[in-house]
Formats: C-alpha cells, structure tokens, sequence
C-alpha cells in the first residue's frame, strides 16, 4: 500500500473519531457548538491528532488510551487557525477552500469558537483521565499539551511572529518563531502520545527530537509552497507572506537553500528514532512526505 493511501486511512480513522468527540448542536447556546463543529469538521491534515497516535504505538503503548488527547489537539490546532484568520491576526477569507469561520459566524463568535474549542479540549483530557489508573502520567501529557500550546509555545512563537510583520528579522528570531508557532505542538502531541505509552526517557528524547525536526521542516515547506504553491490544492490564497512583508526561510535563503535545509532536518529526524524498538515506518515516510508534498 502507498503511503498516501496509509495516510488518507489514518486520516478517515480520525476523521470518524472526532465525529464522536463533537459537541451537540442543541440548548440555547448551539450557535457556538455549531461555529465549532463547522471549523472542526472543514477537513485538513489531521497531522496532530495522527502523530499523537502514533507516538504512543511507537514506544509500545495502546493508541486508544491516546484517543481523547488526539481529539484534544486537534480542537486546539483548530482554535488556533480560527484565531489565526481573524481580521486582527492574519484576516483570511478562506480556510481549506471554506470561508473561514469569522465569515460565517461574524467576528465575535469566531473569537468564542475559538476559545471554546480550546476549553472543551481540557475538558475532554481531563475527564478521560479522572478514572486510569494511573492518573500521574496523564496529568504529565495534559502538562505537555498545556505548556506546548502556551506562551512557552505556540502563543509565545504567534506573539514574536506577530511582532515581527514588516520587519526585516535574522534567522535565530525565525528559527525561534517556526520552532514554537509550529512545531512546539508538534513536540506536545508526539510527547504526549509517547508519555500515556510509557515511553523511557531515552524514548521520550528522541520521538522529541523526531517531532522538533519534522515540525520545523513542515514550516519551511509551507513556507516554499506560499512562494510556488498551487492555490486550489492548498485551499487558501498564495504569496500571504510575501503581501504581508513576512521574513520566511525562502525571503531569507533562498528557495533551494530552504529545501536543502528542510530535507536535512527531515533525515536528522528519521535518524533520531531509528534505534526505537517498535514499529516507526510510518513515521519514516511521513517525514519523506513532507519534504515533497503539494498542499
């Protein structure tokens, strides 16, 4: 089987999943159910919640003890584009070939989506946790997600990216940027998976190495695709960046020297989970796969 297909499975396997895990339209408040579950369900790369898996089966644990906190992060990413689009932030139109969901829902219920979304995925993580046996490493992965998720994360590389805009910065502040913006939840949801799979130290350091390297060749990539990408595979409109005069690996290096890079990054990550006892060709590929792929 082609791992484009192995993919797309994993991706209809999630998709079925997160079905279960959405909240009801109904009570007085189902507008705000209804915002959530429309950015929720417009479709994506699934990437997060999938790696969550896969990082638990990776250091031998069981994927469905993983479940809710793969659901979790992908209401999280989904906050975060939500937010992302607003008028204030990035103000984009579209989103996955969908008007986004401030153009749906209005400005103010996009804001509650949003931090709607990121409220019920702790709700979730946590409620699923209450009765394990052993709660401590739960509580350990809620801490991953929290923290990747937060101002030592995502929100920390989101604040200098937005500080940033028509600005002229050097590579360290982009590294700084793209390590926290994108990866950082990359690094939460792969630690977290391999944190409920009980994974060793060691394993813990290397699945964080492979997500650090993977999450940071994944901006590069988007990075190159803003420049050539093909409008209509990636769903949203192309050359955002250079429009909103945003330092990238390409305005800095150079389009080849980015995907030099990108690929090196990818083989330092595949190279740092090679000694991991259990199955990872999934994981292998999926780093060859970002480097080539078109959306």
């Amino acid at each position: 089987m082609e791992f484009k297909e192995i993919l797309k499975n994993k991706i209809d396997y999630v998709e079925k999943l997160l079905m279960e895990y959405m909240p009801k339209e109904e009570g007085y408040q189902k507008t705000i159910m209804q915002a959530m579950n429309y950015s929720l369900s417009a479709g994506g790369k699934r990437l997060r919640p999938i790696l969550t898996l896969e990082s638990c089966k990776a250091v031998g644990g069981n994927e469905e003890d993983a479940i809710p906190f793969a659901m979790a992060i992908e209401m999280i990413h989904t906050y975060s584009l939500i937010h992302d689009d607003l008028p204030a932030l990035d103000n984009d139109d579209l989103r996955r070939g969908k008007p986004t969901n401030h153009k749906v829902f209005g400005e103010a219920m996009a804001t509650l989506a949003g931090d709607s979304l990121l409220n019920y995925a702790y709700e979730i993580m946590l409620s699923s946790s209450l009765n394990k046996e052993n709660s401590k490493k739960y509580l350990k992965a809620i801490y991953e997600i929290a923290k990747h998720a937060g101002i030592y994360g995502m929100i920390g590389g989101q604040v200098v990216d937005v500080e940033s805009e028509n600005k002229i910065i050097d590579k360290d502040k982009l590294d700084f940027i793209h390590l926290n913006k994108t990866a950082a939840m990359i690094v939460g949801c792969m630690r977290a998976g391999a944190i409920i799979g009980d994974a060793s130290e060691e394993e813990l350091e290397k699945i964080t190495k492979y997500s650090e390297n993977i999450g940071l060749s994944f901006q590069i990539v988007d990075d190159i695709l803003d420049i050539v990408g093909d409008e209509e595979k990636l769903g949203k409109p192309i050359g955002s960046d250079i429009e909103n005069h945003k330092s990238t690996y390409p305005s800095l290096l150079g389009l080849e020297k980015s995907r030099c890079i990108a690929r090196q990054l990818i083989e330092e990550g595949k190279s740092s989970i090679k000694d991991l006892p259990l199955e990872k060709d999934f994981l292998n590929q999926l780093g060859d796969y970002i480097i080539s792929r078109d959306c």
